[in-house]
Formats: C-alpha cells, sequence, structure tokens
C-alpha cells in the first residue's frame, strides 16, 4: 500500500511538472476566474462581431479564368450588363396578358427600377414568347432585374429589397417569386436546425459514452464557448479577406465536431484518475497533462490540413480556411483551459445523475466495458476483421472515382424558399435552363464587326444542348456586346458543364476565327464550372500537401515510421469511403428518399 501510495504520488507530481498540468492546476484553482473570462470574451466578442458586421464575398470565379475575364471586359466596357441579376417569376392561372395581370407586373416592375442598386428592369412581352420571357401557354413570365455591382460586390441589403418589394405584389390570383444566385445567398435557410441535431446526436452518444449527464455535458460546454467565440472571429475575417457567406457554416461544422473530440479526451482520462482514486485537482492535472498532450496535437494537424487549403489558390477559400483555423483555436485553448475549470466546479460529483447501465467508473472495471470487449474480439481476429474493414473501405470508396464537382443550383432548396418555388417556376414553363443562363462577352475591334456577333448569335443557337439565345446587345461605342444563351439543362446538370466546353472549344472558335473579334463565357453558372474544375485540377495537390505534412509531424512525434504511415493510409481510405458515400447518395441518387434528399 505504501509503494502504491509513493508511487501515485511521483505519477501526480510528474503530472505537475509538466506546463499543460501547471496549467491545469491554475485554471482549476483559480476557476471563477477562468469561467469569468470566458463568458467574457463571448459576450465581447458577440458584440463586436455584430458592431462591425460582416462583409461576406460571394465571388467564386476570380483568378484568370474565361468567366473573370469576361465579367472585368463588361464591367470596363458594358457596365449597365456587368451586374448581378435575378428573375422575378410570375405565374397565374390566367393568361398574364390579361388587363388584371399586366397592370399588376407593369406596376411591380415600375416599383422594382426605381429601387437603390438596380441597374435596370426588363419587363416580360407576352408578344414574344420564349424571347419575350413569357412562356408558351402565357401563363408563366419573368423579370430580369440587374443590380449595378457585380454578385461579390453586391449588398445583401439591396436584394433584400428586390425580393420584399416583389413578394409584397403576390396575391391570390398572382403569384410572384424571385430567383437566382444572389437571391440564394440572402435567403439561405437559417442556421441553427443541422446545429441543433449534431448536438443531440453527441449528447446521445456521449450519455452512452459516460452514462453521467454532467460528463456528457462538460464537452458540449466547452465546444460551444469556443465555438461561439471563433465564428464570432469571422466577422473580423471577413473584413480583410475574401470570405463567403457559407463559411460559418463550415466552420461550426469543423469546430463543432472537434471540440466535443476534444474535450471527450480529455474528460475521460479525468474520470479514470478520479476512480483510481486521486482528487479532483489531480485528475483533472493528470487528465491535461497526458490527453491535453493529445488533444494539442489533434489540433496541429486540423490546423495543417485547413492551411492546405490555401493551395487550392482561389482567394474566396482563404476566408473558409482563416476562420475555421480561428475556431479550431478556439475550441481546443476552451479544452485546455475552461475544461479543467469546468472540472473543478464538477469536483467529485461527475457522475452524478448517472444511467447505470452505461455507467462505468475508471481503470478498476475497464474489462467490463463494451469498448473493451470489442477491442479483444478484434484483436483476436487481426487479419479476417482487418481484411474485411479493407474490403468495406474500398467498395464504399469506388463511387469517388466518378465524382462530378459543381455548384449546387436553387433546385436544391427546400420549397419553403422562394428561390426554390422561383425555380421550379421557371423550369416547368421554359426549362431548367432559364435558370442559369450563359453570358457571352463578345469584344468587337470596331462598330463594323456587329454582323460577326449576329453570326455567333446563329452558330450558338444551332448547337443541340441550347434552347434559346437572345439577339446581341451592343454598348454605346459599339465594341463589346453581350449574347445571352439558355441552355436545355439546369446550372449544375453535367450536359450544362460540357456545353460550357463545347462552346468554348467548338462552336465560339469556329465562328470568329479570322475576325479579330474574342468571345468569352461568363455568368454565374460558367463561373461555377470553371471554379469546379479549378477546384478538381488542385484537389490532388490539397491531399497531397496535407498527408505529407501530417506524416512529417506524425514522425517527429512518434520517432517511427509505421505509425504515420498507418495513420496516412487509414485517413485516406475512411476520407475515399465517405466521399464515395456522398456520390452515391448525393450524385447517384442512391437512398436519397430515405434522408429526404
Amino acid at each position: 500500500m505504501a509503494n502504491a501510495a509513493t508511487n501515485n504520488g511521483a505519477k501526480r507530481g510528474a503530472a505537475e511538472d509538466t506546463r499543460l498540468g501547471r496549467l491545469a492546476g491554475w485554471c482549476f484553482d483559480h476557476r471563477r476566474m477562468v469561467l469569468g473570462l470566458w463568458l467574457v470574451a463571448l459576450v465581447v466578442s458577440g458584440i463586436a462581431s455584430g458592431a462591425v458586421g460582416t462583409q461576406f464575398s460571394n465571388s467564386f470565379g476570380g483568378g484568370g479564368s474565361e468567366s473573370a475575364r469576361a465579367q472585368t471586359l463588361l464591367q470596363e466596357r458594358f457596365p449597365s450588363h456587368s451586374g448581378a441579376t435575378v428573375n422575378v417569376v410570375f405565374h397565374a392561372d390566367t393568361p398574364l396578358s390579361a388587363p388584371a395581370n399586366g397592370a399588376k407586373i407593369d406596376s411591380l416592375t415600375g416599383e422594382l427600377s426605381k429601387l437603390p442598386g438596380v441597374a435596370a428592369v426588363a419587363p416580360p412581352d407576352p408578344s414574344q414568347g420564349l424571347r419575350g420571357q413569357t412562356s408558351a401557354d402565357g401563363h408563366t413570365a419573368f423579370a430580369t432585374v440587374t443590380f449595378d455591382a457585380d454578385i461579390g460586390n453586391l449588398e445583401n441589403a439591396q436584394v433584400a429589397k428586390v425580393v420584399d418589394t416583389a413578394r409584397a405584389a403576390d396575391s391570390a390570383d398572382l403569384q410572384v417569386e424571385v430567383g437566382g444566385q444572389p437571391v440564394a445567398l440572402v435567403e439561405q435557410p437559417e442556421m441553427g436546425s443541422s446545429e441543433i441535431i449534431g448536438i443531440l446526436a453527441a449528447i446521445v452518444i456521449l450519455l452512452v459514452a459516460f452514462g453521467s449527464v454532467i460528463a456528457m455535458g462538460l464537452p458540449i460546454m466547452t465546444a460551444l464557448f469556443g465555438l461561439g467565440i471563433g465564428v464570432s472571429l469571422l466577422a473580423f475575417v471577413s473584413h480583410v479577406l475574401d470570405t463567403p457567406s457559407f463559411a460559418p457554416q463550415m466552420a461550426i461544422m469543423i469546430a463543432l465536431g472537434v471540440g466535443i473530440d476534444y474535450a471527450l479526451f480529455i474528460v475521460t482520462r479525468h474520470r479514470e484518475v478520479l476512480h483510481g482514486g486521486a482528487t479532483p485537482r489531480h485528475a483533472a492535472v493528470t487528465a491535461l497533462a497526458t490527453s491535453g498532450r493529445a488533444v494539442l496535437f489533434a489540433g496541429s494537424t486540423v490546423v495543417i490540413s485547413l492551411l492546405g487549403m490555401f493551395l487550392l489558390g482561389m482567394s474566396f477559400i482563404y476566408g473558409v480556411a482563416i476562420g475555421a483555423i480561428a475556431a479550431v483555436v478556439m475550441v481546443m485553448l476552451g479544452s485546455i483551459t475552461l475544461l479543467p475549470a469546468m472540472l473543478g466546479f464538477a469536483g467529485p460529483s461527475i457522475d452524478r445523475f448517472g444511467i447505470q447501465r452505461f455507467l462505468h467508473r475508471g481503470e478498476g472495471d475497464v474489462t467490463k466495458t463494451y469498448s473493451y470487449r470489442w477491442s479483444r474480439f478484434v484483436q483476436r481476429r487481426p487479419i479476417a476483421l482487418g481484411g474485411a474493414a479493407l474490403l468495406v473501405l474500398l467498395v464504399l470508396a469506388i463511387p469517388l472515382f466518378s465524382m462530378q464537382q459543381s455548384f449546387s443550383d436553387q433546385g436544391n432548396d427546400p420549397t419553403s424558399l422562394t428561390t426554390r418555388r422561383a425555380y421550379d417556376l421557371l423550369a416547368a414553363g421554359f426549362g431548367p435552363g432559364f435558370n442559369g443562363p450563359l453570358v457571352v462577352a463578345v469584344d468587337l475591334p470596331s462598330p463594323a464587326d456587329k454582323a460577326t456577333a449576329a453570326k455567333l448569335q446563329a452558330a450558338i443557337q444551332r448547337d443541340p444542348g441550347v434552347a434559346v439565345v437572345a439577339p446581341p446587345q451592343f454598348n454605346d461605342a459599339g465594341n463589346t456586346a453581350t449574347v445571352l444563351v439558355v441552355p436545355k439543362t439546369s446550372p449544375q446538370n453535367v450536359k450544362t458543364e460540357i456545353l460550357v466546353h463545347r462552346l468554348r472549344d467548338q462552336v465560339i472558335p469556329a465562328a470568329v476565327t479570322g475576325t479579330g473579334v474574342e468571345a468569352l463565357v461568363g455568368g454565374i453558372t460558367a463561373a461555377s464550372v470553371d471554379a469546379a474544375a479549378h477546384l478538381t485540377e488542385r484537389l490532388p495537390w490539397v491531399i497531397g500537401g496535407v498527408v505529407l505534412l501530417s506524416f512529417l509531424l506524425l514522425m517527429s512525434v512518434f520517432r517511427s515510421l509505421v505509425v504515420p504511415l498507418k495513420a496516412a493510409v487509414m485517413n485516406l481510405l475512411s476520407i475515399g469511403a465517405a466521399y464515395g458515400i456522398i456520390v452515391a447518395i448525393f450524385q447517384w441518387g442512391w437512398f436519397k428518399g430515405a434522408i429526404g434528399v
């Protein structure tokens, strides 16, 4: 007994001699101060982020892509046609050409043209059929609202004003919906539902793992503190770097998972030491001195992975990466400072409100746990079970090799949003391609080359993938034109991507060769195609860079080649299987009905 006590005392002393052990002891002893500082940081960061606001930029083209060059050409020479556009869609059971409907449409389009940020409004013309933005049956039409800024510099308030004004005209006799990428960015479903589902799932898993309500709550609370501050920092990041509006969701998904995971490491070790007879303080110190190192190491690998996103070479990704890194760093700091303080508040009562079926009490009865029995079962059959696991992962990864990368369109939005209803009305009345037209920017050496633009229009119209081509629109100087091209397929359809490449590689060169005219395929749909192509090209470099850096980090820590090699292989297999499942469900459509896709 004396030797055991001496050994325990030596272990405790060794733990308190480490930097993490000393930090845990200080936070444990000053737990009220630590909790107070975190509360102040949470409140101050929230107030400050609200004061500075966000400046999200949703320009996904960039660089030297053809769509970016088309946008630059229009901004310089044809600014009235370079702004972002949205469609105000009208639908009625009676023909829209009826006087009552026509008066409402004319009144609304006139009102829209006077709103701030609106450069022009093109109302429907029922006499022109499809070219006049009216469906063949005359029951659906749309007006195109063009803003004076591109989508990357457009203010959300201006888009929201257009949406509110248009939706105010909606009635039982005339349905009015608003669609387009700018509206989708403003009318995104509110954050909260998916995050709540994730937290509820984590609560259930942690209850099963710990068997204690208090032990379950500590990782959740620690993660939420760090996550709240980390997401608030995104407001400041958005003023420095191009940051898309989906960056908060990315930061939440990543930080919530790793935050709970990090706290789980420490709480598990704390309970084991506490059940071994140590005081709550020594248990917290030992937990952070041991498992805390794993948390710092795991956090470092996540940061390395996120830094790999800089290899993509796209400016809007940088804001996503920095925002996620900030959130991960904050949940990591919460795990090594706030969590020891909360363990101090819990004291020896960490297992109160336990669920007896799942509750186990540390190292003494570890052999009675499900995880121990499962580990022994696997270790007795390494070849059979290892081979079976490898086979399953390889099979699940097969769909990965047919993955098609693209940006989603509003056809994926819930029907509760006006963007989805506008999308469905346009698809039913005109065809899915009207939800994502291509904009061909034509650089004319002189006004005398206008005939070439007309020839280009005719050549594009003959392409089997094109539904409608609008006549060329010329700027005042006569040296630039735009040709609006409506595909037969939806923006995210792979056939639309093929059409973009066919126009660029075959149709347009054949129509303008030898004339000195240059035509560039642009617009939001083409920008999405270019961005997806760039991401696909750079993805192997990102994966290779992250794996290499992680390998070197693991090798320096474990002084081994086998451990980092095993980790690299396991990560590639598991990630490949995960993406294979995603492709099978969201691209191939397997089991999509079961999860409401």
